[in-house]
This record gives structure tokens, C-alpha cells and sequence, in this order.
């Protein structure tokens, strides 16, 4: 084992404040990636004789402390290069690929943790390197240089490895979900070519590209079938080009539509359930075309921020949208108005094959949760219609409409929730002034309910469903109660009880 040591000024005070800059995770990781597809592609000459692909493996241990370690099997970082590699803001001598700024990895290992550990075996040179920041240290101490550890290793060996310690943002349960969604469409070019087999906690991500409609145009029902999908090609200038494609999703969906924003290959907006999705085009969450249109718009000349999380327009998006949607939208293949005019329209073979799934899975619910649930349900007091619920802890939307009834107004709020301890499926209540000029009744329903999470979190369309059967539930109760019906929250109750306990499973 023999030690040298590699220059880390000027800058390092920078290293301190690296941890306040506004990533998230999935950013924060493509850092690391970005450097390896650069590593790869920079020696892919020598590489593809060794290796038949870039493997990027990350690893996320929860258990305390937390820890991240993100390992290639790319070219390694030479000795020549230690001082540029871990210099804050020093320039790359090639800035045409994903590693452009020269802060990529430090940025995202001091967002991610106040210390952290790089080992790396390059290329043809039989020693593996090691080097270590601690940057409460570094900072405190004004640290200058670090020391590299060095031991021997095989002279075929190529990898690196950044291991994060203490973590302060640590991915886990649903976070660690979404991270696979935006690394999966981030990468799927060099996925889809087969350079890159990108792996989180074990798993292979690879990225499904969603069916495209294959119908007639919506207003010629009795013509010839077509792909909705068409090439975009078009330049905003000699230095700004866009290519890619557009298309319409054959099944529609809240979450996975919209463009991705593509620059050298990766995505830069547009990733996992935030796709690009501007009004000019898309129009409103709740129409057809926000939930059906998708594509892969490629743009060359576009300058990025520094975390690569976005474009910097320069006031060139309002332009860029404007001849996007020309083209999106010309006579040839109108591509916005068939995502907003074609309705899905099952055919009888299929409505009875959906009818047969759909009640199988009801009546094996019931089998399964109903005898267990029945004597609970059987022995509870009756219950009445509160005046007054206890407000919720996390709101989503929430709407109130007036409307006249009987001599009375009614002000009626509908509202949605996301609060994991709410254990009602649907919450009333009901201030029943039958001689006041106001009847005050308040509808609320849990996004965060097992039946909500089971059935309505993948389309608009169906919590909209969901709502407006609960909110039919709700005003029958309350005209129950005018009709005079005793205890008439009872059927809500049991409801609720019964959509908890028998009706929420596979």
C-alpha cells in the first residue's frame, strides 16, 4: 500500500454549501450515472472488447447509518486526472457529453451526505485508488489536499465505486418508487441501444414504451385504422433543432403521459410521473389529450441548468411550443384532436370478459372479507350523521358549491384528502338548520384509504368516478335524515367499515 495525495483547491468552501442546492434524488443519482456513461463512451473503443455493456449498479441500505453506493464497470478515473476529477467547478476538457460542468459528482455526494468515498481502478493500470471527503473537515480545517490510498489490483480492472455515508436524504418506500420510475426513463436511450444495463437494488430497469392507438380518426369512424404516432422535426434557428416523435397512447393515463425532453440522449424534464406537459398544447389536467399524448423530443442547442434538471429556454419555449404544436396538430395526422376527440369504445366480447373479471374479483372479496367482517358490523350501535367533523390534516382539493333547496341554501364541500391515519373511506357531516337560512354539509373522502389506493390512484377519470359516487352516497344520507330516517349514518358507516376491512385486497 503506498499513499500519494491530489489537490483539491481552490473551491473547497463551495463543498459546504453543496448540500443546500435543490435536487432530487433521482437527479442527484443521474449525476453519478451521467459520469459513467461518459467514462464508457470516451473508451468505448477499448471497452466494448472487455465489456459487452455499461452496468451502473445502486445500492440503498436504510438500516443506520444510511448508505448509498453507486459502483460501474466504465473506464476509472486515471491518476493524471484525480485533480480535475475531484477540484469543485473545474471544467472537463470534453463538454459535448453528460459530464459537461465539472460538479456533477461532488454536487450530488454533498447533497447527498457529509462524507463520502471514491475507489476507482482505471484502465490498464494495475492499482486500485481511494479517496475520502469529509466535508464538515475539509471545510473546518481548510483542507488543501487529500490523501489517496492506494493498493494493487489487476491490470484488467475498470470500475468505480462512490459510496455514501450518513446519508441525509435516504430514498425509501415510496421515494425509492419513484426514483426507478425517472432513473428507468431517464436512461431508456442507452437502455434501449444497449449500452447500458442500469440496476437499482438489484433490479434491472427497463423502460416499457406504452402502446400507441392503432383507430380511425374520431371523426371518420368508418375509416381505415391508423398509428397515431408521427416524427417532429423542426429547427428554431441554425443552432437549435428538435427531432423525436409524437404519439396517443392507446390506454390513457394521468400519470405516465407527456413529452420527455431529451439532450445528448438522456432526459432532461419530462421523467417518470412528471411529464412535460404544458397548456399550449396538453390544455387542463382533466382533459383527454393531458392523459393520451406522449413522445421523445430530442433538442440539440439547448443550454441545461446545472443540475440538469431542466432547459434554460432563453425565452425560446413560448416559440418552441408554438411550432411544436403545428406540427402535432397539422391535417395529415391531427394528433391533438384525435387525443381529444376519440372515445374507447369496447367491443361486446370484451365489455362481457371485463363484466366476468369484474365480478369474480367482487364476489371473491366478499367470500374472503365478508364473514369476518359481518359480526363486528352486526353488533355495532346504530349511528347518526355528525353535525361537525374534525378538520383534515392534509387536503389535497377541496371544493364548495351554494345552491337553493326548500327555502334553505346549501353549501356543500367537497373535499380530498391524504391523510394515512383517517380510517373512514367517506367522512360527513351535516348541520341539519332545518330553520336557518344555511344547511352546511361537508363530503370527504381519503386518497390515502386502502380502497382509494387499490382502485383510484392511476387515473383522473376514476377518482372523479369515485367522487361522485361518494358525494351521491352523502346527499342520500342527508335527505334521509330530512325524510326523518333515525341513526341514518349508519349505512355509511358499515360502508366504510366493510370497504376497510373485506373490500380493499387483490
Amino acid at each position: 500500500m503506498s499513499n500519494d495525495t491530489v489537490d483539491i483547491q481552490p473551491g473547497v468552501s463551495m463543498l459546504a454549501v453543496l448540500k443546500h442546492l435543490n435536487y432530487q434524488s433521482w437527479y442527484a443519482l443521474a449525476e453519478f450515472v451521467d459520469n459513467s456513461v461518459q467514462s464508457y463512451q470516451q473508451n468505448n473503443d477499448v471497452l466494448s472488447d472487455q465489456t459487452e455493456k455499461l452496468i451502473v449498479e445502486i445500492d440503498v441500505d436504510v438500516a443506520d447509518p444510511p448508505r448509498i453506493s453507486i459502483r460501474d464497470n466504465a473506464a476509472g478515473i486515471l491518476l493524471k486526472d484525480f485533480p480535475r476529477a475531484f477540484r469543485p467547478a473545474t471544467l472537463p476538457p470534453d463538454r459535448t457529453g453528460l459530464a459537461e460542468f465539472g460538479m456533477g459528482m461532488k454536487s450530488a455526494a454533498c447533497w447527498f451526505a457529509p462524507k463520502w468515498t471514491v475507489r476507482t481502478s482505471a484502465l490498464g493500470d494495475p492499482v486500485v485508488r481511494t479517496i475520502k471527503f469529509d466535508i464538515v473537515n475539509i471545510v473546518a480545517d481548510d483542507i488543501r489536499e487529500l490523501d489517496i490510498i492506494e493498493e494493487p489490483s489487476d491490470a484488467d480492472s475498470h470500475f468505480t465505486e462512490v459510496i455514501l455515508e450518513d446519508v441525509f436524504h435516504v430514498p425509501a418506500g415510496r421515494t425509492v418508487a419513484k426514483i426507478k420510475d425517472h432513473l428507468t426513463d431517464i436512461y431508456r436511450v442507452f437502455v434501449r441501444d444497449g449500452l447500458l444495463e442500469l440496476r437499482l437494488k438489484g433490479e434491472s430497469l427497463i423502460f416499457q414504451p406504452p402502446v400507441v392507438l392503432h383507430q380511425p380518426y374520431f371523426k371518420t369512424p368508418d375509416s381505415p385504422p391508423q398509428i397515431w404516432q408521427k416524427d417532429i422535426v423542426f429547427d428554431l434557428g441554425p443552432d437549435l433543432k428538435v427531432r423525436g416523435f409524437a404519439a396517443i397512447r392507446e390506454t390513457a393515463s394521468t400519470r405516465k403521459a407527456g413529452f420527455g425532453l431529451f439532450r445528448r440522449g438522456r432526459v432532461i424534464q419530462g421523467s417518470g410521473d412528471d411529464g412535460y406537459r404544458p397548456p399550449l398544447i396538453f390544455g387542463q389536467s382533466n382533459s383527454y389529450r393531458y392523459q393520451r399524448l406522449f413522445g421523445e423530443l430530442h433538442l440539440d442547442g439547448f443550454e441545461v441548468s446545472h443540475t440538469k434538471d431542466g432547459f434554460r429556454w432563453d425565452e425560446n419555449e413560448q416559440p418552441f411550443l408554438e411550432l411544436l404544436r403545428e406540427h402535432l396538430d397539422d391535417d395529415e395526422l391531427p394528433l391533438l384532436k384525435q387525443a381529444e376527440g376519440y372515445r374507447v369504445r369496447k367491443a361486446a366480447v370484451e365489455l362481457r370478459d371485463d363484466a366476468l373479471k369484474a365480478v369474480t374479483g367482487a364476489a371473491e372479496a366478499l367470500g374472503e372479507g365478508l364473514p369476518g367482517a359481518l359480526a363486528g358490523l352486526v353488533d355495532a350501535e346504530p349511528a347518526d350523521t355528525p353535525q361537525q367533523e374534525p378538520p383534515a390534516q392534509e387536503k389535497l382539493a377541496s371544493k364548495t358549491i351554494s345552491l337553493p333547496f326548500r327555502g334553505q341554501t346549501w353549501e356543500i364541500e367537497i373535499e380530498l384528502t391524504n391523510d394515512p391515519s383517517e380510517s373512514q373511506w367517506l367522512v360527513l357531516s351535516d348541520t341539519d338548520q332545518s330553520t336557518g337560512e344555511t344547511r352546511r354539509i361537508d363530503i370527504r373522502v381519503s386518497m390515502a384509504h386502502p380502497f382509494m389506493v387499490r382502485f383510484a390512484q392511476n387515473d383522473s377519470e376514476d377518482t372523479d368516478g369515485i367522487l361522485r359516487l361518494a358525494a351521491g352516497i352523502a346527499v342520500s344520507e342527508v335527505l334521509a335524515r330530512s325524510a326523518g330516517v333515525r341513526k341514518a349514518g349508519t349505512v355509511r358507516r358499515n360502508l366504510n367499515d366493510l370497504l376497510m376491512t373485506a373490500l380493499s385486497g387483490p
